[in-house]
């Protein structure tokens, strides 16, 4: 038989598993992002000390890496004036006839959900260093939100 049509197991064929990705750019944390972070590496490591099946031990080393790396990059960022909007604030505003408010946080701290968006969201971006009363365009729109108010996060 040729060696072109032999297989030598069914593992060849799996895909690969690659590491989570990194977001680009710096970590930015608030104080809050960083515990969150920290209590999350804390609690992998007594998680993996408990398991015991390969493939279980090799997802919790993955994520455990991921963890690992966003806390040596973490940068806290300094605490803002609240004079603009900026990472680490909490912005009212409104848009589209709606009042929404939102915290600006850092990526593994975003929870839009929660009204807790990354510095790097297009919205957060787009509203950067505005101040209040300032309108802003987003959307393609201008004036599409007026910034009501800053405060610390």
């Amino acid at each position: 038989m040729s060696v072109a049509f032999r297989r030598e197991g069914d593992d060849e064929h799996l895909e690969p598993k690659f590491e989570i990705p990194i977001p680009t750019g710096p970590n930015l944390v608030t104080s809050r992002g960083l515990a969150l972070t920290d209590a999350k590496v804390l609690e992998l490591e007594a998680f993996l000390l408990t398991l015991s099946g390969e493939d279980a031990i090799k997802a919790t080393r993955r994520e455990l890496r991921y963890w690992r790396t966003r806390l040596a990059m973490a940068q806290l960022a300094e605490t803002p004036d609240g004079s603009c909007v900026a990472f680490g604030c909490r912005v009212t505003l409104q848009m589209k006839g709606k009042l929404r408010t939102i915290s600006i946080v850092g990526d593994d701290e975003a929870d839009p959900a929660s009204g807790l968006l990354a510095f790097s969201a297009p919205l957060c971006r787009a509203i950067m260093d505005a101040e209040v009363g300032e309108r802003v365009a987003f959307g393609g729109a201008l004036d599409a939100i007026e910034i009501l108010a800053i405060e610390l996060y």
